[in-house]
């Protein structure tokens, strides 16, 4: 699989920015054993129920915080304790600070280096995010606010776990300016549209085409918004009798593998979506995961595409990759690939001259 070197990103392994860890049902009252960005790490609820993610090993003696069963710490349910996180191997306990807090056997003050690094968490929309940052810079953009999640009228989503993807997250995003797949990978036809627009820290797609199934002959077309927060977080937007909201997230496991989910909400005509609403919501998200394995499908078999041999048509592939490299270079440097790339670049627009994008 190919690495970030091989694509010439920048400096940094991994790229700057906000990602999804977890699906927020599936932490309950037990760590989780996690393992993204090349790191082992554990992700656990306080008794409060807030969320802490921090690295994975115990500074005395290297036990692994989240891997164990037989531990009489954990048979005794002593494993979390108010906000802190105690070790089964000898039951050195480290706060929400990952500063160690007890050491049950042991009048000593705990050491200033019994320390586990922590990570920024934020639970949204029922998913559970950290910043990543190999500068250590607090977060530089916001965590999107996902507002359609607290909308009575929308049903939520559930979360399609894909699993481990073996590519590096490069060969995802580039699907944001690949206009020339959409015909036939997609089923797409007659686009009437397909432009591209930078904005600092944000790239968006916009696409309008009619559809072999989802559009009747002469019905119009499927017009979606889609964009990208940071290297990691892709949202999309259609319009439609039922509007709907797409989230696809992707975080980095290895250098060259991600891990891979998949969501979808969808807005009833109602003030409050009911329980009746649930089904058909299901389907349409069913129905947009199958359209998403199109893709995967084509990513879990190609090779790695590191010098695109680019034509007319292809939309700007050059330019998505320069806005990505932001991520992967030092935060001094954002400002001289924002000068590079902001803008907007017109792929498609058959519309009527009226209708055209400026």
């Amino acid at each position: 699989m190919a690495k970030t070197a091989d694509y010439r990103l920048g400096d940094f392994t991994f790229g700057r920015g906000w990602y999804m860890i977890a699906d927020a049902t599936k932490l309950g009252d037990k760590p989780m054993s996690l393992r993204y960005f090349a790191r082992d790490l554990v992700l656990y609820r306080g008794e409060s129920g807030t969320p802490y993610l921090v690295d994975a090993y115990c500074p005395h003696m290297g036990a692994h915080l989240g891997k164990n069963e037989t531990s009489y710490i954990v048979r005794d349910g002593e494993r979390i304790q108010g906000e802190s996180i105690r070790c089964p191997f000898h039951g050195w306990r480290f706060g929400a600070d990952g500063r160690c807090d007890h050491i049950p056997y042991s009048d000593q003050t705990p050491p200033k280096a019994a320390f586990i690094k922590t990570w920024p968490v934020i639970e949204r929309a029922g998913i559970i995010w950290t910043w990543y940052d190999e500068e250590g810079n607090a977060p530089t953009h916001d965590l999107p606010p996902f507002e359609m999640y607290d909308d009575p009228a929308w049903v939520r989503w559930v979360i399609d776990d894909l699993g481990e993807l073996p590519q590096h997250p490069i060969e995802v995003v580039d699907n944001m300016t690949d206009a020339a797949h959409f015909i036939p990978i997609h089923g797409s036809k007659n686009i009437q549209y397909f432009y591209n627009e930078y904005d600092g820290h944000v790239q968006w797609q916009m696409f309008g085409a009619g559809h072999r199934t989802l559009v009747e002959e002469g019905g119009g077309w499927l017009e979606l918004d889609t964009w990208y927060t940071g290297p990691g977080i892709l949202q999309s937007s259609m319009r439609g009798t039922y509007p709907t909201h797409l989230l696809i997230a992707h975080t980095p496991v290895e250098d060259g593998k991600i891990y891979v989910w998949h969501a979808l909400m969808v807005k009833t005509d109602k003030a409050a979506a009911t329980e009746e609403d649930v089904p058909a919501a299901r389907a349409y998200q069913q129905a947009s995961l199958a359209a998403f394995a199109q893709d995967f499908e084509i990513w879990s078999h190609k090779q790695a595409c590191l010098t695109p041999m680019m034509v007319r048509g292809d939309g700007p592939l050059d330019k998505c990759r320069l806005w990505y490299k932001q991520f992967f270079n030092p935060l001094a440097r954002a400002g001289e690939f924002h000068q590079r790339v902001n803008g907007r670049i017109v792929t498609i627009d058959n519309r009527s001259p009226d209708k055209r994008v400026a």
